[in-house]
């Protein structure tokens, strides 16, 4: 598949032709960052870092908010790259630093070792020093270490001439289980194709950024159908991965997709379909991922309006449920106040909003201690044909009912704070993920007024 780049220098996004000469600037690195991440991870290198001459840290830290990242550039001990790992980069790209006694010490799923090539002679030191091996080698010794590997055709960077594929499927053998990503001189969708089949993703910028490739003929490019008509049967998602439909893509209605950042698809009997365009339910277009056998879609978008169905419901399978049921009622009384209904009260008053919140949050501890109380109890002997664990739970009937209650309760009003605050159930789980992608772990502190040894 596709790996866009952005290359950084001075906070803004650059391309260097065998890196060394700068061929073009694109700009700000973020609306680029939010077009590329519709397609999956986007390799972000900082130059400046790589050449030891500054630092895009910021820059980088805001583009992995944006999109999923592997961040590069500069990035030579544990500690830098277990930093980066913590600021939400989904992977750390090493280059001089992908050594065993560097790389030992890092989760090598996050981890993609760069073996940078010059004229097949791996350089290291930002392109400038050469090292005398050749990249096979460098595979071999760091195998099982990386999750991934990245070559670099240097003398193809910024050149749009192709890569020597005759190359590609002993550097594939020697990745062994670990993903090989190539980078320089990919010009053509028919070269990403070629590259997906042989079993390595494409990491372009050159031909992105001048036109030469679109971003949805590279991403299409690998796609395969079996029927007649070409299309790929598309499910349809919501940010919280809650499934909406299923409908059929073609790659008109990808690109239109990818470009406008919208749902769009492909009707079997009316054309192209810009999902909203005359009922207001517009989808906006979060990602678009392939299944593993490159004949099926899956749109992960964030809709709006009444639902994705016709009919009015959430989705074509039925009304929304559960968590998300309740974020589109709140929803619902934001839009429209009902007079005397507690949740347009709560969405008014904050004062009255911060007591409920608290109270209950109080409310479910309280259920919780007396369910470990409970749990801790027996009632007397285990009766005849009966295992302790389930004479424990007969002893203890609905012990974890009140806290379904309380949870039930806290729920309800968390789910009005973030309506009245503007923000989504959607975000509060994209920030668990990017939490989730931190190495370093925090001890728990104590709880406030606690004493301290």
């Amino acid at each position: 598949m596709i790996v866009p780049s952005i290359d950084l220098m001075d906070g803004q996004a650059v391309q260097l032709i065998q890196g060394r000469r700068k061929a073009l600037e694109a700009g700000d690195p973020r609306p680029l960052a939010e077009r590329f991440g519709r397609v999956g991870e986007v390799a972000v290198v900082d130059l400046d870092a790589a050449l030891g001459r500054g630092s895009n840290a910021a820059v980088v830290e805001e583009l992995c908010g944006i999109a999923r990242c592997r961040v590069g550039g500069g990035i030579r001990t544990p500690d830098a790259a277990l930093e980066w790992l913590d600021r939400g980069a989904a992977k750390v790209v090493l280059g001089t630093a992908a050594v065993p006694e560097v790389l030992e010490s890092l989760p090598a799923e996050r981890v993609v070792a760069a073996l940078d090539m010059w004229k097949g002679e791996v350089v290291v030191k930002g392109w400038t020093e050469r090292t005398g091996r050749t990249v096979q080698d460098g595979m071999r010794e760091l195998r099982g270490l990386a999750g991934g590997f990245l070559v670099t055709f240097v003398e193809g960077e910024g050149m749009e001439g192709g890569f020597p594929e005759d190359g590609i499927a002993a550097l594939v053998e020697a990745a062994g289980s670990s993903r090989l990503t190539v980078a320089g001189g990919i010009t053509t969708a028919d070269e990403v194709a070629w590259l997906d089949a042989a079993g390595a993703d494409a990491q372009v910028g050159m031909a992105l950024y001048r036109g030469t490739l679109g971003l949805a003929e590279a991403f299409a490019a690998p796609l395969r159908s079996e029927r007649p008509d070409g299309l790929w049967p598309t499910v349809v998602a919501d940010d919280r991965g809650g499934v909406l439909g299923l409908v059929w893509s073609s790659p008109e209605s990808v690109r239109a997709a990818i470009e406008t950042g919208r749902g769009v698809y492909q009707s079997r009997s009316r054309g192209l379909w810009k999902k909203g365009e005359s009922s207001g339910a517009i989808q906006d277009l979060l990602r678009v991922e392939p299944d593993c056998d490159r004949d099926a879609l899956r749109f992960t978008v964030a809709q709006r309006g009444s639902g994705f169905c016709h009919t009015g419901d959430w989705g074509c399978f039925g009304p929304a449920r559960g968590l998300s049921a309740l974020e589109r009622i709140v929803r619902l009384r934001r839009a429209a106040p009902t007079p005397g209904s507690l949740t347009s009260r709560l969405l008014e008053d904050v004062a009255l909003l911060r007591g409920k919140l608290v109270e209950e949050a109080g409310e479910l501890g309280d259920a919780v201690s007396d369910s470990a109380g409970a749990a801790g109890r027996s009632d007397g002997p285990t009766p005849p044909g009966r295992s302790a664990d389930s004479a424990g739970s007969a002893a203890r009937p609905g012990s974890g009912d009140r806290v379904v209650e309380e949870a039930a309760d806290l729920m309800y009003f968390l789910m009005v704070a973030l309506e009245r605050a503007g923000v989504s159930l959607g975000d509060v789980e994209r920030e668990l993920d990017r939490r989730a992608l931190n190495v370093s772990r925090r001890e728990a502190s104590p709880p406030k007024g606690a004493a301290r040894e």
